[in-house]
């Protein structure tokens, strides 16, 4: 098959690392990239499958901007919730395709591992069981690749781990401890599953690769970007300081601005994401949301 990764950051470069053993595989991204096989977006959009891997905050600009419709199908491989409008990447990805052309990965998986061909397990959610399979077939056989129909589980599981991984970074960052970082994980994937039920996603969902695997990696790693962004809060540095540190895009920020205006807009209890929005939003000691998650 000929697959287009579309987006060149670490994610998207370990995807085409992974799909390029077994398939004629081009990139693109806005930026030219000294990367082989790299193309131009317009000739990427020929490919019948892609695989998007650029930050959700700038989807929807994107695909009004750059997207052709040539009837080609997406593996959405970005995770967020979109700040201005509340709405689930699969919610943004339909304005423009219908949901049997889309696809979503999940899982336990950093880039830098995936580039190294170690075992990985991922998850291919979809409506479209045809599809996800067809993507799942795609990938090498260093990847386990499971089919699931739960779109919004997935998409709320792996929008909302990256919530909790700043808040693993706070824990580790503050020397709280391991007991702290396993209940701070454990309430944080009660939190996700509270909040991915209210929307309509499957309670199993959260117990699996996508959920609580995902979860347990990312927030007890410093490969993970948005457990980084923790250890900065943790030592009380400007939330600016932080992300012009990292050089990277950190999902969890704008996703948790986002999940506490649905918590409130809802009322939904997110006790752990009200707390890293008021540290991140309000300058809120750390210290002084550890204590009052406590109470």
């Amino acid at each position: 098959m000929k697959i287009a990764i579309i987006g060149a950051g670490r994610w998207g470069q370990a995807l085409y690392y992974a799909f390029e053993q077994k398939n004629e595989v081009v990139i693109t991204s806005r930026t030219i990239r000294d990367i082989k096989n790299f193309v131009s977006v317009e000739e990427a959009l020929r490919c019948e499958l892609l695989v998007v891997a650029i930050p959700a905050q700038f989807v929807r600009e994107w695909m009004r901007t750059y997207f052709v419709d040539y009837g080609q199908s997406i593996l959405v491989a970005s995770k967020g919730i979109e700040i201005q409008t509340g709405a689930f990447l699969n919610e943004v990805y339909e304005c423009f395709i219908s949901s049997n052309r889309l696809a979503y990965i999940s899982g336990p998986s950093f880039a830098l591992e995936v580039q190294q061909s170690l075992p990985t397990a991922l998850v291919i959610s979809s409506v479209n069981l045809a599809l996800a399979r067809r993507y799942a077939d795609a990938l090498p056989s260093f990847i386990k690749g499971y089919v699931d129909t739960d779109v919004i589980g997935a998409e709320v599981a792996g929008a909302y781990k990256n919530v909790i991984a700043i808040a693993g970074g706070v824990c580790d960052g503050l020397g709280l401890g391991n007991n702290a970082r396993a209940a701070l994980i454990s309430r944080g994937l009660v939190e996700m599953t509270r909040f991915g039920v209210h929307f309509g996603a499957k309670q199993e969902t959260f117990l699996s690769l996508g959920g609580a695997g995902d979860l347990f990696l990312t927030a007890s790693s410093t490969l993970s970007r948005n457990y980084r962004v923790g250890l900065g809060l943790a030592e009380s540095l400007p939330i600016d300081l932080i992300l012009e540190s990292l050089g990277e895009v950190a999902e969890g920020v704008p996703t948790t601005k986002a999940l506490y205006t649905i918590s409130i807009q809802k009322k939904i209890y997110l006790p752990i994401a009200r707390e890293i929005y008021a540290m991140i939003e309000e300058g809120k000691e750390p210290l002084k949301s550890v204590q009052d998650l406590l109470r």
